[in-house]
């Protein structure tokens, strides 16, 4: 891109700001006008065309302009010694508005088409609210929805709206972690404290579920804005199909659809806040770019990694373009980020009592991380190696990548979901390996806003950008008919099963402010109205014991160790108190007589990891 020297009376960033005022309306091909942030052309004032002065990205001067009406060729005088136009009224300089005004002949189509972006894009918003929030009550509803982590978030959050530190009971009592541990000190997610004030007006887990999928829905009108920077020099119908079928794409993406249909996650915040820093930075609005930035590190301890990441990019992107404050912002972003997740996961974790290397799931690269640096260095060899086995992690990628054509690697902004990539891969972890939890989704806004820049620079090419366009569109539509659509239309998705059923039933039975060890698959039924942790290994002395005995349930590793935890209440100052189909709940009616191996975490309690079962992360699509 070349660096024109700007209009005198006209600074860039006026442009991008005329841009962000006008919302919907300012659609590329949409107002009936292709400029975008970086040029502001002139509109023919009579029935025949002309020579347009126009304001470009490289370079400016007469641009040939096809008339609206007629054959002529028209000059537009301009209005003053600096090349400025006036404004209507003479109020000051700018662009100049359609021919007849605002209630002239010429503003109805324009004015028309922007009303049917808005009316499109508010769709899109609806739809994609509506799926997401239709998989997450539907989850809810069948009893999906688990203890982990479910049960765990609506716990922090209701913590929050009381005015205390995040703390989950079932998060805390199952890892061992000390009493009063703050979940501050297990992932750095402050930003769930946003939602603690909607649990004022309901105190329900499903409080989580719809404020995830408005979450979602916030940023398809972002991602219609991203569509339409990329696209700004592309004819304005093109600009407009980008605009709505990238908002499509994004509505239905299967990394929501998947995140939706497993509860809630802290990626309900780091979906939304990487859209608008990627768009902030394409509209040059770098101050804001910053902010949301900012706002992206309080979504995980992590996330810094993808800021530091974009910063990177930003910088080069504006060094191109000539952008001082860009190239500022960047590369202040570029240190920032990776300083952030650093302190945050080096200090600030271990002073809310994390303790140290918990999460540390490297083993095959090194017991911590300066001995993983060592072995990389020393045989970089070792990362392909890691990241390549067991063979299911380059299914993964190629999942990831292949359902949108893998068109995100033509794009540099792909840049920002290699950290996150990479987390996965080299991971020993099998939970990170397949393609139906969460983690996807904070990949997604970064993916997507890389697949439209890379289509953006085909848009000369007609021919290979409606075949590429197609081939998203019908790998990105099959993911996510196969991971969510297709469970919104099955009946049978909507009901429990006969277990889960019995779950539910018998957990109205137990009365409010008991302590409970619950099964994890109803837990979250019981987190608003009782003392609720889950049953797992080790008893923990609880009122009320509600467990299944014929399905295998986390964290157990088989039904057999559920029947046993079950004799072994019975035998230890327990009775039934209700029995169906598999699910038996009982009560602690002798609390004197003790039960062997029984425990609550201390202060003095370690923390433990949790034994992952060996067919987790052997299929890639297996829930």
């Amino acid at each position: 891109m070349g660096n024109a020297p700007p209009h005198p009376s006209i600074r860039p960033s006026d442009a991008s700001d005329a841009s962000d005022a006008s919302g919907e309306s300012g659609e590329s091909g949409e107002s009936g006008e292709s400029g975008e942030d970086t040029a502001l052309l002139t509109r023919p004032v009579s029935e025949g065309g002309g020579l347009v002065p126009r304001l470009e990205s490289e370079g400016s001067g007469l641009v040939p302009r096809p008339a609206d009406r007629g054959t002529g060729l028209l000059t537009r005088p301009v209005g003053g010694d600096d090349g400025s136009v006036p404004r209507p009224g003479g109020g000051g300089t700018g662009s100049v508005p359609r021919p007849g005004g605002e209630g002239g002949p010429a503003a109805a189509p324009g004015g028309s088409r922007g009303a049917r972006g808005r009316g499109r894009g508010l769709a899109l918003t609806v739809l994609c609210f509506l799926v997401c929030a239709g998989l997450g009550l539907q989850s809810w509803t069948a009893l999906r929805a688990t203890g982990f982590d479910l049960g765990i978030f609506d716990q922090a959050v209701r913590a929050y709206a009381h005015g205390e530190l995040p703390r989950s009971p079932i998060k805390n009592v199952h890892h061992e972690f000390p009493p009063g541990f703050s979940l501050l000190g297990d992932h750095f997610t402050p930003a769930l404290a946003l939602l603690a004030p909607l649990y004022l007006l309901w105190d329900d887990p499903r409080t989580l579920i719809l404020a995830q999928a408005a979450l979602f829905a916030a940023g398809v009108p972002v991602v219609r804005r991203i569509a339409r920077h990329v696209f700004q020099d592309a004819p304005p119908l093109v600009g407009r199909r980008a605009a709505d079928l990238g908002g499509l794409v994004y509505a239905l993406g299967w990394p929501l659809l998947g995140s939706s249909y497993n509860g809630f996650h802290e990626v309900a915040f780091a979906v939304p806040f990487t859209l608008l820093m990627l768009e902030r930075g394409l509209a040059h609005r770098y101050g804001a770019a910053a902010f949301w930035a900012a706002l992206l590190c309080t979504a995980k301890e992590d996330t810094g990694l993808v800021v530091g990441a974009y910063g990177l990019v930003l910088a080069v992107r504006a060094h191109r373009a000539g952008h001082r404050a860009g190239r500022a912002t960047g590369l202040a972003l570029a240190l920032a980020g990776p300083l952030v997740s650093a302190l945050v996961i080096s200090w600030f974790l271990p002073a809310m009592g994390g303790p140290e290397g918990y999460y540390w799931s490297y083993g095959r690269l090194g017991a911590d991380p300066g001995e993983a640096l060592a072995h990389v260095l020393t045989a970089p060899w070792v990362l392909l190696q890691v990241a390549a086995t067991p063979f299911v992690k380059v299914g993964a990628v190629a999942w990831i990548l292949g359902t949108l054509a893998l068109l995100p690697l033509g794009s540099p902004t792909f840049l920002l979901a290699v950290p996150l990539l990479a987390e996965r891969v080299l991971s020993d972890n099998p939970n990170h390996w397949p393609v139906i939890n969460h983690y996807d989704a904070f990949l997604w806004p970064v993916l997507l806003t890389a697949a439209l820049e890379a289509l953006a620079r085909l848009h000369g090419r007609r021919a290979l950008l409606r075949r590429w366009t197609a081939g998203a569109l019908a790998l990105s539509s099959a993911a996510a008919v196969v991971l969510g659509l297709h469970l919104l239309v099955r009946p049978d998705s909507w009901r429990p099963s006969p277990d889960k059923r019995s779950l539910a039933a018998a957990a109205a039975l137990i009365p409010d402010g008991a302590t409970v060890e619950a099964d994890n698959t109803i837990a979250p039924r019981l987190t608003a109205r009782t003392d609720v942790v889950i049953v797992d290994g080790t008893p923990r002395g609880a009122d009320w014991v509600l467990l299944r005995t014929d399905d295998r349930t986390f964290p157990f590793a088989s039904v057999e160790e559920q029947r046993q935890r079950v004799a072994l209440l019975l035998a230890h100052g327990y009775t039934a108190a209700w029995h169906r189909d598999g699910t038996v709940l009982l009560h602690r009616t002798a609390p004197a007589t003790p039960v062997p191996g029984m425990r609550r975490p201390g202060p003095d309690s370690t923390p433990v990891r949790e034994a992952v079962p060996a067919d987790v992360g052997a299929n890639l699509l297996r829930r």
